[in-house]
């Protein structure tokens, strides 16, 4: 069994918190210190709030699914109940039974799942625990899209242009669309996380991204009430952390900037915003303690503003009732503990600091940046990954960097929940200085097993554009060929691949290739026909890489016309480490080896000078022939492992170039499954309720239907 990885926080969190335990408190008789609690969640908010339970000396309970049954988080108390089918983390009333029975006296519910359920927060309170969070009145109210605006809106906040009536009839959202003016934006009233949000552009798709924004809300949400919004074209997301009492106290504690973002989800986020004129930036604090104030807020909330670079105003577009997940980036520059502010406002304490102390804080202590590690493909459209972390490697924490996360070595990242990793967090004096140290931190990370999203974050980093603070939404889409630009691999991680994968079998005695033959110093010779794994699965040529062994650490390697004469190579093999001197450099690279989906050919993963390779040797063609390896041409496949939500085509059917043909989910995420060019289907596969396997033919096209 794994221990848990446990990551401290900053040095000055847990100490400034618990020599504030009882500070300004009206008396003590108010104070109800917690001793145990439930963590209604998964992944690393679970380890996260653990962490700071177990400081304080307050006993956890932790809960988990049948697939989460090894994870970190399930191991990380000795109080852990199996709470069986995956979905059962939305189980309010069994999860209350639960706390109930383990003698917990609250419960806190982490990031999502039950943490803006204000049905669930009113049970906790009916069952006699304390809901770590704000009461279940002001959760219900900001949790309507449509009554916060209202709120908002007589509390002199000011709130973006839309509609957020209750009749929701097609051709009623739609002709308030064109009063609005397009582009629209379309959003549940009781979404979150960018689940069910559709921008439309114009008339024509309105109905159809409404079907599917809808469809998303009921099977995220369970509830598909739409609002339609004007959408500004250069927006900048903005939100503003707030923290309430049950004495009327109400602080900001600073801004973040969450703009850079894919399918409305934030993959960066900083603070404090760049760019941001000061008066602006007091003006948003103001207005977020207003909306706290508006509802008797208590507990951590995240106002969220919609910021237009074209007119410097700024719009109201709701508020989340709960911590969120870039809460770290705010511990940073404010050196607080936030959890731990939860838990004394639940113990009803006063809050730790006022405004002004909160402002002090943030000017002393710098900028931070917080990326978020996805287990997923930019290249494929951020399409989520699965399976083993075959090879974790992190950079080293500090008091200036933190790492959040939920997964070790081993663990297998499933398609049953989000498939974010980590969260990795930098301070810095400056926001250059902290951009540097987030760039360098992000080139020490190593992940071998799903695709994640490490490398792009790398480009992001360092893009012209943000390190300039020209931040907006639509930043990944307005510099797309920058940050998917294709960077050829070079000549000696080819040769680094060809002699890791020699000495690798050899180390471990799986063939005999560098034993002398009879009496002389010759050493076998071998012809590696390696290959890139390709941006967008296209199907890369291989090459061939050829390696003689000269002596016991010495080779000669030969990539195309490029030839490396009599290297010194040597291979540790527990850290999985090739270090060769070169005629003009010494690399030292990691290799992860690995099987291919189709496990015809082994997978190298390289990680060499701050960058990521992934390499396949190619399988001669009459292997593939003798293991009757399908040609599979004719069907369009599923991409990842899935679950089939709508089949759009029947068998007969004349299609085109990217029309639906099937919809599928995986990890939250609804995805439309397009065909690849034109055809005639020959038939439907998988049918609504499939579960499919990433790779499994969805649809099977008519022989003179073959894809483009």
């Amino acid at each position: 069994m794994r221990a848990a990885q446990r990551i401290p926080l900053t040095s000055s969190i847990g100490r400034a918190a618990l020599a504030r335990r009882w500070h300004s408190t009206s008396s003590p008789s108010d104070i109800k210190p917690l001793t145990s609690i439930l963590i209604a969640n998964r992944g690393e908010i679970a380890l996260r709030v653990g962490r700071t339970a177990s400081e304080y000396g307050i006993r956890t309970t932790t809960i988990y699914t049948n697939p989460d049954a090894h994870s970190q988080h399930a191991l990380s108390s000795p109080f852990a109940v199996n709470l069986g089918a995956p979905s059962a983390y939305l189980d309010g009333d069994r999860i209350i039974d639960v706390a109930r029975a383990q003698g917990c006296q609250g419960i806190h519910p982490g990031y999502g799942f039950l943490s803006e359920n204000p049905g669930f927060a009113r049970k906790c309170t009916e069952a006699g625990l304390t809901f770590i969070g704000p009461p279940w009145q002001a959760i219900e109210t900001m949790g309507s899209k449509s009554r916060s605006k209202e709120i908002m809106t007589a509390a002199g906040v000011p709130c973006i242009p839309g509609y957020h009536g209750a009749e929701q009839a097609v051709d009623v959202l739609e002709k308030e669309a064109k009063k609005i003016g397009y582009p629209v934006l379309l959003k549940a009233v009781k979404g979150g996380g960018g689940k069910g949000m559709r921008i439309v552009t114009s008339p024509d798709e309105f109905r159809s991204q409404l079907e599917s924004a809808k469809s998303e809300a009921r099977n995220s949400f369970g509830d598909d009430v739409m609002l339609v919004e004007k959408y500004i074209t250069t927006p900048r997301h903005i939100e503003v952390q707030v923290f309430a009492d049950k004495y009327g106290n109400s602080v900001a504690l600073g801004e973040r900037d969450c703009s850079v973002q894919r399918r409305h989800q934030k993959i960066l986020e900083e603070s404090p915003a760049p760019n941001l004129d000061d008066a602006v930036r007091k003006d948003l604090w103001e207005k977020a303690r207003q909306a706290a104030l508006a509802v008797g807020y208590e507990g951590a909330g995240t106002v969220e503003f919609i910021f237009d670079n074209e007119t410097g105003e700024f719009f109201f577009m709701e508020m989340n009732t709960r911590l969120q997940v870039e809460h770290p980036v705010t511990e940073m520059v404010t050196g607080e503990d936030l959890v731990r502010w939860q838990f004394i406002v639940a113990e009803g304490g006063r809050l730790p600091l006022n405004q002004e102390e909160v402002e002090q804080r943030i000017k002393e202590r710098g900028h931070a940046v917080e990326a978020r590690i996805y287990a997923e493909d930019p290249n494929m459209n951020f399409m989520p990954s699965t399976g083993v972390l075959q090879h974790l490697r992190t950079p080293e924490p500090t008091s200036t960097v933190r790492i959040d996360a939920g997964f070790v070595a081993g663990d297998e990242v499933s398609s049953h929940y989000d498939p974010m990793i980590a969260k990795l967090i930098v301070q810095g004096p400056t926001r250059t200085a902290a951009l540097q140290k987030m760039r360098a931190a992000l080139e020490q990370y190593e992940v071998a097993g799903p695709t994640t999203n490490i490398e792009f974050l790398k480009r992001v980093c360092v893009s012209p554009a943000f390190v300039a603070g020209e931040v907006e939404t639509g930043y990944i889409q307005k510099y797309h060929d920058e940050l998917f630009k294709h960077e050829e691999v070079p000549d000696e991680a080819w040769a680094q691949a060809a002699i890791g994968m020699l000495l690798e079998e050899s180390s471990r005695q799986e063939a005999t290739l560098l034993q002398p033959i009879g009496f002389g110093t010759s050493f076998q010779h071998r012809v590696f026909e390696l290959a890139e794994i390709a941006p967008q699965g296209d199907e890369a040529p291989s090459i061939p890489v050829s390696v003689t062994q000269l002596g016991p650490d010495r080779f000669s390697a030969t990539v195309g016309s490029t030839i490396y004469d009599s290297v010194t190579s040597t291979y540790d093999r527990t850290s999985s480490t090739l270090t060769t001197f070169f005629p003009h450099t010494r690399i030292a690279t990691t290799l992860v080896r690995s099987s291919s989906p189709d496990n015809l050919t082994p997978i190298l993963t390289l990680f060499q000078r701050g960058t990521s390779y992934k390499l396949r040797l190619a399988a001669p063609k009459w292997l593939e022939a003798a293991l009757g390896k399908k040609d599979v041409a004719n069907s369009v496949l599923a991409p990842m492992p899935c679950k089939v939500l709508r089949v759009e085509v029947k068998e007969g059917d004349e299609v085109i170039k990217d029309q639906p043909l099937v919809v599928v989910e995986s990890m939250k995420m609804e995805m439309v499954v397009r065909s690849p060019g034109e055809g005639k289907v020959k038939r439907v596969v998988h049918g609504v309720g499939d579960i499919c396997a990433m790779g499994t033919a969805l649809v099977e096209f008519e022989d003179e239907g073959k894809s483009e």
